[in-house]
C-alpha cells in the first residue's frame, strides 16, 4: 500500500482503535538535508511505539 493514492477507490477507512495496514511513506529529514522512507512494518518489526494523525491543510497556503 502506498500514500500516493490516484483516486478515492484506492482510500480506506480507518476508526479509532483499527489497526492501520502496512504502508510506506517519503520522508525528508531536514537535520540531514536528504528524503527517506517510513515503513510501519519496519517500525513495528523494532517494536517501536507509533502514533499516526493526519489532519488535512497541514502546509498548504489557504
Amino acid at each position: 500500500m502506498c500514500c500516493d493514492c490516484e483516486n478515492n477507490e484506492d482510500l480506506i477507512s480507518l476508526a479509532l482503535g483499527d489497526e492501520v495496514p502496512d504502508f510506506t511513506i517519503k520522508t525528508y529529514e531536514p537535520t540531514k538535508g536528504d528524503f527517506g522512507e517510513f515503513t510501519l512494518a519496519k517500525t513495528m518489526e523494532a517494536k517501536r511505539w507509533t502514533i499516526l494523525f493526519f489532519y488535512p491543510g497541514d502546509f498548504t497556503f489557504v
